[in-house]
């Protein structure tokens, strides 16, 4: 049976499969990423495609290896993970009010031997409303310790979420992986993602 490996050190990716009650393996790429874009669509293309090449190129045998990658972006410009508290905060300030757009890069390596025999990569898409917040409440949600490792510096899944007004989309690709969209372009590759590698 051949592998199913999420090469993400994301917690919220690893719950997101683990919900579809199959068998899979975590290994994070580890190297540094390397990116001369500024254009989010091509960002997360191009992550997700060196995550997936990454941890594919360590694996033996039969595998299928899932890479991805997460950015929030408004009016194209990036934004990333917070390197401080008062860089989520100037993050926060700028998606308060606003409509912003999460886009998920996933990369598809299915592997035989030393080769990829098929691969496929995709970006979804989903747009979120974000309600007014004040300078006090950015500050309070700050200081929950949801912001630093967060692309945008907010988890829609956690207390934030009283401040989402609206989306448009799937809500699983703003948490870190479109799962309709996986299994979707699974099956165009010829693999059923719950038949495959479903728990007894």
């Amino acid at each position: 049976m051949r592998q199913l490996i999420l090469a993400s050190a994301s917690p919220r990716r690893r719950q997101l499969l683990g919900l579809l009650n199959i068998g899979f393996q975590v290994i994070p790429a580890r190297g540094e990423e390397v990116l001369d874009t500024s254009d989010p669509v091509l960002a997360v293309r191009e992550l997700s495609r060196q995550k997936a090449a990454e941890v594919a190129g360590w694996v033996e045998g039969e595998a299928l290896v899932i890479g991805a990658d997460t950015v929030v972006a408004l009016g194209g410009e990036i934004l990333g993970k917070p390197t401080s508290r008062e860089h989520a905060f100037a993050m926060l300030a700028k998606l308060q009010g606003n409509t912003h757009s999460v886009f998920t890069g996933v990369t598809l390596l299915e592997k035989e031997g030393q080769g990829i025999v098929q691969s496929r990569t995709f970006v979804e898409e989903t747009r979120v409303a974000i309600g007014s917040m004040t300078d006090r409440q950015i500050w309070e949600y700050i200081n929950r310790n949801e912001s630093m490792d967060k692309a945008g510096a907010y988890a829609i899944q956690g207390p934030f979420g009283v401040f989402v007004q609206g989306i448009a989309g799937d809500y699983n690709n703003v948490v870190g992986l479109p799962l309709s969209r996986l299994y979707r372009e699974l099956l165009e590759m010829g693999t059923d993602l719950l038949e495959e590698w479903r728990n007894p």
